[in-house]
C-alpha cells in the first residue's frame, strides 16, 4: 500500500485527450474506453475517480486486471499521478489480508472473480468497477465471464477498457458490454445477438466444421449502439511519436527443416481429403505445423526435437545491427535457442514469461530502460499489456501468434508515449510454409477491429 506523497508541482499534467476522457468518465456511470494501447487510459480513469470521490459520488474502487501489471501499470500510475489516494494490491497468496486493508483502491487479478463472489465482505462499500484487459471475458461461456456479470450488478460507476476490444469478431464486444450495462445496449442473450451479427459458414468437409463470421454491416451496426458509452482515443492523434513501420523478413528453410515440413504438410492434406480432420484437431496440425516450420516439433511428452537453428542465428543478426530489440517468442525451444546465440555473441538479454516474478519483470524493464541490457525475448502472453520498453527501437516477431490481440499490444511496448525513436516491427516468416497464412490472416482481424474502432472515434 502506498502511504506517502508526491509533492502536486511534480505531477505530470495530463494530456489534453486524457482530460477529454476524464470529463467523460465524470458524466457518464458506464463506460467502454476503447482507446489505443499507450494512451493512458489507466491516468484517465484514475483523475476521474479522485474528483468523483471529491464531489462524495464515488467512494473507493476495484481493479481487476491482468496479474502482469498489477504493480507495473496501476499501483505504480496511483503513485504518480494520484498520490493522495491508497491503494492495496491483491495476489492469490495474499488476497484476504489485501482487502482488509483500508484502502481507496484495491487492485487484483482478473481470476480473483469467483472468490470475490464468495466474499462480499472484500467489496462492501466499493462503488467503482474497474475491467482493464476486458477481452479476459469475451467468451461468454467462461466460468469467469459469468461470476463477473453477477459481480457487476453490485457496483454503481463501471468502467471496462481495452484497446483491442474485439480481436476476433463483433460478438467479442457482446459480454464485455453485457459487464457495463446489463444488456441494455447489445440485449441479455449471446445466442441472439450472435445471430443478428453473424452467420454461420461451413469451413471444412464436415458440417461439425462451422465458423460464424460478422454479417455485412453488423460492425456498423453494433458501433452505433455503443456510441453513447465509448471513448476512444487514436494514438498518432494524441501522442506527437516518430514514424514505426512494419517489414517481413524472409528465409528459406534449410533441408533438414524442409524436408519433414513437406511430409507433415502433405499428411495433413491427405487426411482432410479422407474426411479425418475437426475443427479441434486441424488447429493441432496447424500448431505442429508452425512448431516445425519454426525449427522444431514437439511430442506428446512435451519433448522436441530441433531441427534447424537458422531462424534464430537470423533474429540475432538483426539484433546486433541494432540498439535495443523486444523479441516475442511462442515456444521453449525458441527462447532456449534465443538465450544459447545470445550468450555466445555476448549479447546482454533478460526474459519475461510466466515464469518471471513481479520483481523479475521489474528489473528487467528497469536494466533494459536504463540501456544496461540490449534484448528482452518475451513471450507475448506474459508482456503485451502494462511493460513501457521505450528503450527499444525494433520489435521482433520470432515466428506468428494467432492472437491479434497479443499481437497489437505486444508491438505497443516500445510503439507508446515517451518513445522519441522511429520504431519498428519485424516478423520473421520462413517462405512456403503456414507462417505466411497465419500473418496473412492475423492482419484481415486487425483490419476487421480497426473499422470497428474507426467508427466509434468518429
Amino acid at each position: 500500500m502506498n502511504n506517502f506523497t508526491i509533492p502536486k508541482h511534480l505531477i505530470p499534467p495530463a494530456y489534453g485527450h486524457q482530460e477529454s476522457s476524464t470529463t467523460f468518465q465524470i458524466q457518464n456511470s458506464f463506460v467502454f474506453d476503447m482507446s489505443d494501447p499507450g494512451t493512458g487510459k489507466t491516468r484517465s480513469y484514475l483523475d476521474g475517480f479522485s474528483e468523483r470521490r471529491s464531489q462524495g459520488v464515488s467512494r473507493r474502487a476495484l481493479v481487476l486486471a491482468p496479474k502482469s501489471i498489477l504493480e507495473p501499470a496501476w499501483a505504480e500510475d496511483i503513485v504518480r499521478f494520484t498520490p493522495h489516494l491508497t491503494a492495496s494490491v491483491a495476489y492469490a497468496k495474499n488476497r484476504k489480508k489485501a482487502f482488509e486493508q483500508d484502502a481507496d483502491i484495491y487492485i487484483t487479478n482478473h481470476d480473483a472473480v469467483k472468490w470475490l463472489l464468495d466474499n462480499p465482505w472484500a467489496f462492501d462499500g466499493i462503488t467503482d468497477l474497474v475491467v482493464d484487459e476486458s477481452t479476459a471475458y469475451k467468451n461468454p461461456s467462461a466460468k469467469r465471464t459469468k461470476a463477473l456479470i453477477k459481480l457487476a450488478s453490485h457496483f454503481t460507476h463501471k468502467v471496462v477498457m481495452s484497446g483491442t476490444p474485439a480481436p476476433n469478431s463483433v460478438i467479442d464486444l457482446w459480454s464485455q458490454t453485457l459487464i457495463l450495462d446489463a444488456g441494455e445496449r447489445l440485449g441479455k442473450s449471446f445466442w441472439k445477438f450472435r445471430n443478428s451479427v453473424c452467420e454461420p459458414i461451413q469451413v471444412g468437409p464436415s458440417i461439425q466444421m462451422m465458423k460464424w463470421v460478422d454479417r455485412e454491416g453488423s460492425v456498423e451496426a453494433v458501433a452505433d449502439l455503443l456510441d453513447d458509452i465509448t471513448i476512444r482515443n487514436v494514438f498518432e492523434d494524441c501522442i506527437d511519436i516518430p514514424d514505426h513501420m512494419k517489414s517481413d523478413v524472409g528465409f528459406t528453410l534449410p533441408p533438414a527443416l524442409r524436408k519433414p515440413y513437406d511430409q507433415m504438410a502433405q499428411d495433413s492434406l491427405i487426411s482432410l481429403a479422407a474426411n479425418d480432420i475437426t475443427a479441434a484437431n486441424a488447429a493441432v496440425l496447424m500448431g505442429k505445423l508452425l512448431q516445425l516450420a519454426s525449427g522444431a516439433v514437439y511430442n506428446n511428452d512435451g519433448g522436441r526435437e530441433v531441427f534447424a537453428t537458422d531462424r534464430y542465428e537470423l533474429i540475432l543478426d538483426l539484433i546486433e545491427q541494432r540498439d535495443s530489440c523486444v523479441v516475442a517468442y511462442n515456444w521453449g525451444h525458441q527462447l532456449d535457442e534465443l538465450c544459447k546465440l545470445a550468450k555466445s555473441r555476448k549479447i546482454t538479454y533478460a526474459c519475461i514469461n510466466g515464469a518471471s516474478s513481479t520483481d523479475e519483470r521489474k528489473k528487467a524493464v528497469e536494466d533494459f530502460q536504463k540501456g544496461d541490457i540490449k534484448v528482452i525475448f518475451a513471450h507475448p502472453k506474459s508482456a503485451a499489456h502494462g511493460l513501457t520498453l521505450t528503450r527499444g527501437t525494433t520489435t521482433i516477431w520470432a515466428s506468428p501468434t494467432w492472437s491479434s490481440e497479443q499481437y497489437e499490444q505486444f508491438n505497443r511496448r516500445i510503439y507508446r508515449a515517451g518513445q522519441t525513436r522511429k520504431t519498428e516491427t519485424i516478423h520473421i516468416m520462413a517462405h512456403d510454409t503456414v507462417e505466411e497464412h497465419v500473418y496473412n490472416k492475423l492482419q484481415g482481424k486487425l483490419d476487421q477491429q480497426a473499422t470497428l474502432l474507426e467508427l466509434l472515434g468518429m
